[in-house]
């Protein structure tokens, strides 16, 4: 019963947990045949154990350590908002509602940031234990505890601890959650009290889902087994500056004051770091033992459970602020939805944080989006300000490779010793595993350590004349600055009570990682926008884009870019921001290389014309127009590849009446469209058969197999000659995963019908394709039949939302659980509409299929003029218990594209309530 703490991972218990894993699911069946037979004939136990754990929110509790009495007043979803007299009366309370709804949640999320999976739930999380401990999240984070948090930080994370371990106070599993009255018949676990440290280590798993390019990374140096340096460029193409806009548009870096400033600036000279980086001591391509190792690291990647979103691929978000001058209410409006992975609950928890009388001693009034399991509000608004966030995707971590020599590693012709530490991983229901951590002296972990196939590939793998000899192989480290010790969790209260843009900047300036787009409004009508983040420079001609080597010094972090140089913007001229994962700024601009894998600006792009055409239209823009902007499923890709399709001739009618559907078709990617259903399809067959068939088997879905020529052969090439290669990724994983990274590759060869990525072998059904008209016709034709098959003969009958459905599924044991389980605890489909790279983006993987893999996971739009008007929603509910009222009471609303009311002002918040529990000293 592996802990996806997303829908996504799919992950399988070990071979080595089987047969206890057999055992547990047949324990889980005698549970869910009790629970349902306990409804069925009027048994107590299951009614019991289902509502044993379901808060109290009327009436009065008595916590010890309260200074005075905390009123909870939730509405009719479930949403809390507290009120108290002290900060630290606040944030023990937060604690405690938060562990009443969603203990089961943090407990999990605790286990794996800790490494400590294999306690709850057996065996078949070893693995992963043995990674997320090599990482030592946990022990940063008590570093960050122990040497780096404010004291009133301090002060409030052990506030937060003790309202969650209030609330676990005499409590059995049972009484905490359905999903511990399962585990209690497979092992004995038993929940531990919660500590500051639990919730500060939170921080570094959300860090590890945004952690920048590291994927790209990976499959750059994949890529060489079968693509020379042309092919992956073709692949990896420029960001299209001069088509889509940056975020900051009106500053840049001034090299006589060595920092960023907006509205002026000098020209930058010789000293602009070069972004044409090497990596691997030069090579432009990876050497096959690196190939091969590299692939094995993938694997150990992709096991590790996600917190917040897709193992780091995909993962994106939208914001933006408009100012006052160009809305209805005459003050600033900012939306914010970040696009993670489905979870069941979401990620979020809503709820607000007040002051009865805001002073030096309770000094909160702020509302918004939590994490259950961390003090304070990381997305939302106080009485002055609002703020959102979108990963910014700047590149944060370095892979090396090491050469080991004997039981050190070599550093400039030096052999140094490792760090190590043992590591003890205890086992539900079985024996205990120690492990030892090697650390180079920069604080890199070897990656390479927990899977004994990168060691046996290390010994094979080849760099040019200048590396050492192999010896006895080489490893992979990482270089992530969230392994350094930070001040993030500082950042979340200055943020919470930020009165201004100078007090908003300073709480940025504490925001170490994951380094997000900050955006920014106040009520004295003023908006903003500021990178923060711990940003690494790079030796000169080191862009991060490919694996470094170890062995030369010179391949080091020089530095971290300074706060004073880090882009930002403050009421801009055109009078808006949006941020939506595109460059943050221009390169001629800026000195220092962010990152070589942005987004590459579909939806940023589409956000700005959506909001110019209503100010060039002399319109203003409303809290509902801001809505209708998220919701916008406008195909950028369709509006390019359309035309070509409609000119096509189709021979085939079945295939023909199908193009037909394209004619007139407005772009728009609606669930009940068929058209959309269709070109989606098509747009699949075409990244398939130009890119995905040339890829290597590292990269394309686990099981797809092709009979491929081989790469190492001497002299010309025999078609006859072909070996069997099966893909190797997960679905939701493989490429071409149709992003618009993939957009902008096929906008670069669209006019060149007969560049060579358009040719496409002959199969038995098949002939050759040798031109992009007849790649096109045969991908119209596949996409005919694929849909035949799924959706049925009748075209009438089709449309995106049956092929593109999201199921939210509970983060363990709805996974990999008995399927009756599965039934109590998951929830779903909803046939939904948006898509790759549009606005309204639920994502998903063209190489995998048409499921949903990740969607805004809460949609804000806050109203500045008015905090009361402004509205929200999440993508499930408040509560993590599968059947209370508010699992999943959210959802329908969300899929719908509607908002809920967002109270904030004490009479709009007692006007909506609908109960109200009284915490007592």
């Amino acid at each position: 019963m592996p802990p996806n703490t997303t829908a996504s991972s799919g992950q399988k218990p070990g071979k080595s947990g089987r047969k206890k894993g057999r055992k547990a699911r047949l324990f889980l069946i005698v549970l869910v045949l009790a629970l349902f037979g306990g409804v069925a004939y009027g048994g107590y136990w299951g009614v019991s154990t289902v509502r044993a754990s379901f808060p109290q929110t009327k009436g009065s509790l008595t916590l010890d350590g309260l200074s005075g009495p905390v009123d909870v007043k939730r509405d009719g979803n479930g949403i809390p908002q507290i009120y108290a007299s002290s900060d630290e009366d606040l944030f023990m309370a937060q604690g405690y509602v938060q562990a009443q709804d969603r203990f089961y949640e943090m407990d999990v999320r605790r286990h794996m940031t800790s490494g400590r999976l294999s306690e709850m739930f057996g065996s078949g999380q070893v693995k992963n234990d043995e990674f997320l401990r090599t990482m030592g999240w946990d022990r940063v984070a008590k570093e960050e505890y122990d040497k780096k948090l404010s004291a009133s930080t301090k002060k409030y994370l052990q506030a937060y601890a003790k309202g969650v371990n209030a609330y676990l106070k005499g409590k059995d599993g049972k009484d905490i959650s359905l999903e511990y009255a399962a585990l209690g018949f497979t092992n004995d676990y038993k929940p531990q009290e919660w500590t500051p440290v639990d919730s500060v280590a939170w921080l570094k798993a959300m860090a590890w889902d945004l952690r920048g390019n590291m994927q790209d990374e990976i499959d750059r140096s994949l890529m060489t087994s079968r693509l020379g340096p042309k092919q992956i460029a073709d692949l990896y193409p420029e960001y299209p500056y001069s088509r889509n806009k940056t975020i900051t548009q009106e500053g840049q870096y001034d090299s006589v004051t060595g920092s960023y400033v907006q509205g002026r600036g000098t020209t930058l000279g010789s000293g602009t770091q070069s972004t044409a980086g090497t990596g691997l001591a030069g090579n432009t391509t990876a050497p096959n033992g690196l190939q091969s190792q590299l692939s094995k690291l993938y694997n150990v990647l992709d096991n590790v459970p996600t917190a917040v979103g897709v193992n780091g691929n995909g993962i994106g978000s939208n914001s933006w602020v408009v100012a006052g001058k160009y809305t209805i209410t005459g003050k600033p409006l900012l939306a914010n939805d970040p696009h993670l992975s489905a979870s069941l609950p979401s990620v979020w928890y809503q709820m607000g944080l007040h002051c009865t009388s805001v002073s030096s001693k309770c000094q909160y009034d702020v509302s918004g989006y939590t994490f259950a399991g961390m003090p304070g509000v990381v997305i939302g608004h106080n009485q002055d300000i609002a703020w959102g966030m979108t990963n910014s995707g700047v590149d944060v971590t370095d892979l090396y490779l090491e050469k080991i020599t004997g039981e050190g590693y070599e550093r400039d012709g030096k052999v140094l010793p490792f760090t190590t530490r043992r590591e003890t991983i205890k086992v539900a229901g079985g024996a205990d595993k120690t492990i030892v951590v090697r650390e180079t002296k920069d604080g890199m972990p070897l990656l390479s350590d927990r899977d004994d196939e990168l060691v046996k590939v290390g010994k094979k793998a080849t760099v040019d004349s200048g590396a050492p000899d192999r010896g006895d192989g080489y490893a992979i480290a990482l270089r992530w600055t969230a392994l350094d010790p930070g001040n993030s969790m500082d950042a979340v209260f200055q943020l919470d009570r930020a009165s201004n843009w100078t007090e908003f900047r300073t709480a940025a300036a504490s925001f170490d990682v994951p380094s997000q787009n900050l955006i920014y409004a106040d009520t004295n009508n003023h908006i903003g926008y500021q990178l923060p983040g711990k940003i690494p420079i790079r030796a000169k001609g080191d862009d991060g884009s490919l694996p470094s080597p170890g062995w030369d010094s010179k391949y080091k972090w020089t530095g971290y870019i300074k706060q004073s140089e880090l882009p930002y913007e403050y009421d801009p001229k055109r009078g808006y921001i949006v941020t939506a994962n595109q460059a943050v700024v221009d390169k001629d601009k800026y000195p220092y290389t962010l990152t070589t894998d942005w987004g590459y600006g579909t939806r940023s792009q589409r956000i700005t014309d959506l909001i110019e055409a209503k100010i060039k239209g002399g319109g203003k823009i409303s809290t509902d127009d801001m809505r209708q902007m998220q919701l916008d499923d406008s195909s950028e890709i369709a509006k390019l590849i359309v035309p070509k399709l409609l000119k096509i001739d189709v021979a085939d009618k079945n295939v023909r009446d199908a193009q037909k559907l394209l004619e007139g078709w407005d772009y728009t990617q609606d669930a009940d469209s068929a058209a959309a259903a269709y070109f989606n399809a098509t747009w699949r067959n075409i990244l398939k058969l130009a890119f995905g068939n040339k890829l290597p088997k590292e990269l394309r879905v686990k099981g797809q197999c092709l009979n491929v020529a081989p790469v190492d052969t001497t002299g010309p090439a025999d078609e006859n000659q072909t070996v069997r290669e099966c893909g190797q990724r997960e679905a939701d994983q493989a490429q071409p995963d149709g992003g618009d990274r993939w957009f902008e590759v096929v906008r670069k060869i669209i006019d060149d019908p007969n560049s060579d990525w358009w040719k496409a072998p002959k199969t038995r059904l098949d002939k050759a394709a040798d031109n992009r008209d007849e790649l096109f016709a045969r991908a119209m034709k596949d996409a005919r039949w694929e849909l035949t098959a799924k959706l049925g003969k009748d075209m009438d009958t089709w449309s995106w939302g049956r092929l593109h459905r999201l199921f939210l599924k509970n983060q363990t044991l709805g996974t990999d659980g008995p399927g009756v389980l599965q039934y109590m605890l998951n929830r779903g489909p909803w046939r939904l509409g948006g898509g790759e790279a549009t606005v309204n983006a639920t994502g998903w993987n063209a190489a995998g299929g048409y499921g949903v893999v990740w969607v805004p996971s809460m949609r804000m739009v806050v109203n500045l003029d008015d905090f009361d008007k402004s509205k929200w929603i999440n993508l499930s509910g408040a509560s993590g218990h599968a059947y209370s009222a508010h699992y999943t009471d959210q959802t329908d609303k969300w899929a719908k594209g509607e908002l809920l009311p967002w109270s904030f002002s004490g009479k709009a918040v007692d006007k909506s309530t609908s109960d109200t529990l009284v915490l007592k000293p």
